[in-house]
């Protein structure tokens, strides 16, 4: 048998496509842009900042009483001009302004959010709420209670009013976030077997949607206590924050101020703790 002599093969030319320059991509252009807006920010802070600080300013001497303010606040706290049981009542106060504030505002918000449930109205409906929404939102928390001020007065009506308008913004946004992970094919499987809008909220929105709304709850009641500390001085609302007030710039008692940093502290620390718990126990019998 005669064996084939080597063969020749020859290289096939691969087919290819029109080459293209790809362009600057969108995503470049955004990431240019944010840095010129950061670059300019900086110029003009540092332009402008010298021109804030005044002239008989003593940076060294500035920090050093700093520095002993901030030891005395927090090494040497003490009370004069006022007792540990009226620090108390007042912190009282301001945690009870923000429950209150913060549970009107999840009732309310939860019928906005349900209302702009993609699932159970048009989108020009939800997409109208949630835009009014953000308009509220664009507003900061402590100015919507003075505007409120004006209306009804320095004090707690215009705290409780104020609050409770911005956490309706605030929790119909992150509920209606947390009702639109839901899939779509249970909510229309609902609906092939008869089910109207009510049974369908009970039976399947609310179970899924518990832990957000305690977990979104007790964050926007934690933003509300901070809130109502500091209303209680800038709206005469009262409270620990109008103790705050007093002690640093009407007494200038720094080892009062200490107490009552304290005293917020542990407050924001057993909160923490306590929402811990609730979910974690809601999570397990679930």
């Amino acid at each position: 048998m005669i064996k084939p002599e080597k063969q020749l093969t020859m290289p096939t030319p691969m087919a290819q496509g029109p080459q293209f320059k790809v362009p600057l991509r969108f995503r470049d252009r955004r990431r240019v842009t944010i840095y010129l807006t950061l670059l300019a920010l900086a110029y003009l802070t540092l332009t402008t900042l010298p021109t804030m600080v005044p002239e008989q300013l003593d940076l060294l001497a500035a920090s050093q009483t700093f520095l002993q303010n901030i030891q005395i606040m927090f090494f040497h706290p003490a009370l004069s001009n006022t007792t540990f049981v009226q620090l108390l009542q007042a912190l009282l106060e301001s945690v009870l302004l923000a429950l209150l504030t913060t549970m009107l505002g999840a009732i309310i918000a939860f019928g906005l959010a349900v209302i702009s449930f993609r699932q159970f109205v048009p989108a020009w409906i939800g997409l109208g709420i949630q835009s009014f929404m953000a308009l509220i939102r664009a507003i900061p928390n402590v100015l919507w209670v003075l505007i409120y001020s004006v209306v009804f007065g320095l004090g707690a009506n215009a705290a409780v009013i104020g609050l409770t308008f911005h956490s309706v913004a605030y929790l119909t946004k992150v509920y209606t976030d947390s009702m639109d992970e839901l899939a779509p094919d249970a909510i229309e499987t609902m609906r092939a077997m008869g089910l109207k809008n009510g049974p369908i909220i009970r039976q399947a929105l609310i179970p899924n949607f518990i832990p957000s709304f305690l977990s979104w709850t007790f964050i926007r009641f934690e933003i509300n206590f901070a809130d109502a500390v500091a209303v209680g001085a800038a709206a005469g609302a009262g409270g620990i924050g109008y103790q705050l007030f007093m002690s640093s710039s009407f007494y200038f008692n720094f080892h009062e101020v200490g107490v009552i940093v304290y005293l917020i502290l542990v407050f924001a620390i057993l909160l923490e703790i306590a929402s811990y718990q609730l979910r974690k126990r809601v999570m397990g019998n679930q």
